[in-house]
């Protein structure tokens, strides 16, 4: 074992010794020469940097307005209910719930729930997202109520325009489909 490590110590020396000699020779004379060959070329011209303008900044003086990076808030448009004799309008202040963002031809029941006396209704919307409902529960366009749940049919009570500026109701149902 002290033989090998001897003997490699031995072979690297060696090798480290003739690549010094190797590098200790005077022949650069082809290097020299590429040096004076560049040297003496004429140098190319370099264009100047083009001068720029200065910045114009801007003073934002509109700090009373609205952030322009927030989104508007708008409020709920006021609406007046025209009465006609029936005394029916709907409220305007209650709240959307997510089926009343589709007419009711969009919307499709997809089966029933029922537990303890209570029933609900699975309703489909169109984006695939299915809803529990429940009489009281609003769906369509058309302030439809929700009266009765049965297992083939949802019973809801639509308050419609009656065309002479007031307000009418109308029976409508959503039947189960397949």
């Amino acid at each position: 074992m002290i033989r090998r490590h001897n003997t490699a110590w031995t072979v690297s020396v060696c090798l480290l010794a003739g690549s010094l000699a190797a590098c200790s020779g005077n022949n650069t004379e082809d290097l020299s020469a590429y040096v004076a060959a560049v040297k003496s070329r004429q140098q190319a011209r370099i264009d100047p940097l083009p001068e720029f303008a200065p910045f114009e900044t801007h003073l934002y003086e509109a700090s009373g307005e609205r952030d322009p990076f927030t989104p508007p808030v708008y409020s709920a448009p006021t609406r007046v209910a025209k009465a006609s004799g029936s005394g029916i309008a709907p409220d305007p202040n209650r709240s959307r719930e997510p089926l009343e963002s589709e007419p009711l031809d969009s919307l499709r029941m997809v089966g029933t729930l029922e537990r303890q006396n209570n029933s609900w209704a699975l309703v489909r919307m169109s984006n695939s997202t299915i809803h529990r409902v429940q009489p009281g529960n609003f769906m369509g366009q058309n302030h439809g109520k929700i009266v009765q749940i049965t297992e083939s049919e949802v019973e809801l009570t639509e308050i419609v325009p009656d065309g002479l500026g007031g307000w009418m109701e109308r029976q409508a149902a959503l039947a189960l489909s397949e």
